[in-house]
């Protein structure tokens, strides 16, 4: 069923959202707004994965409940990123580091905001209503992380500069 083809979609952009969020928060550790905030989006986007790993099976295909937030694999590069973020520190190519990373992190929540419109017109195409229930409790969440990026775009080239 090609609903299915949507479902994956939905399901790799979250999973590339929530990557992208760890990593531009373990970069940026010295910004504890950024760094906070990611975790918290990250978390919006492994629930997001759940979810679609849960309806994914009445589709005829499996797709991983996990998210890449293992420690294991995380491991020495996650710590060396975080280690440079805290050497850089407020440095002004960290600022310019900032905007590049959040512009990258914008397009991974737009390529997932995406899917899951697709994903909503599919559910409705089909009269999945529980499908539908999933995309109209997750969507949302994925546009603020959007929102929240350009306003952090916004903030932080004011800083960066005119700075």
């Amino acid at each position: 069923m090609k609903i299915a083809v949507a479902l994956r979609e939905a399901h790799d952009a979250e999973t590339a959202l929530a990557a992208e969020l760890l990593r531009v928060g373990e970069r940026h550790k010295a910004d504890h707004d950024v760094f906070h905030l990611t975790r918290t989006l990250t978390s919006w986007s492994e629930r997001h994965v759940h979810r679609l790993a849960a309806v994914a099976g009445r589709y005829g295909i499996e797709l991983d409940a996990d998210t890449v937030d293992d420690e294991e694999d995380r491991g020495l590069l996650a710590r060396l990123r975080e280690k440079g973020s805290e050497l850089a520190g407020r440095r002004p190519e960290a600022g310019l580091l900032l905007l590049r990373d959040l512009r990258e992190l914008h397009l991974a929540a737009a390529r997932a905001s995406l899917a899951w419109t697709v994903l909503g017109q599919g559910a409705q195409a089909v009269s999945d209503s529980e499908l539908l229930a999933t995309v109209t409790a997750c969507h949302p969440e994925t546009i603020r992380t959007m929102k929240w990026t350009v306003h952090k775009v916004k903030e932080a080239s004011l800083q960066v500069l005119a700075g």
